[in-house]
């Protein structure tokens, strides 16, 4: 079976996000009445798996092995049947 795959990753509380800090800078410079900004990154894609337990163990491996930094990056996942 064919699953789409969403996965967010954030940086985990107290690590620097210095591409967050000086885009909260520009809006505020800009005049929007902004707390805080954090920047993040959204992957999806589309993998094959023989049922939606095997897609998951299989993308929270490739969370763990490639796209987040366990040391400073938190992550989450969404999974769904492909269309």
């Amino acid at each position: 079976m064919k699953y789409q795959a969403k996965v967010e990753v954030s940086l985990k509380p107290g690590h620097s996000d210095p591409e967050g800090e000086t885009t909260e800078k520009s809006l505020r410079e800009l005049k929007y009445s902004i707390e805080t900004v954090k920047v993040g990154k959204i992957y999806r894609f589309t993998l094959s798996a023989d049922s939606l337990r095997e897609a998951k163990k299989q993308v929270d491996e490739i969370c763990r092995r490639l796209l987040a930094n366990p040391v400073k990056d938190d992550y989450s996942f969404v999974i769904e049947e492909a269309k």
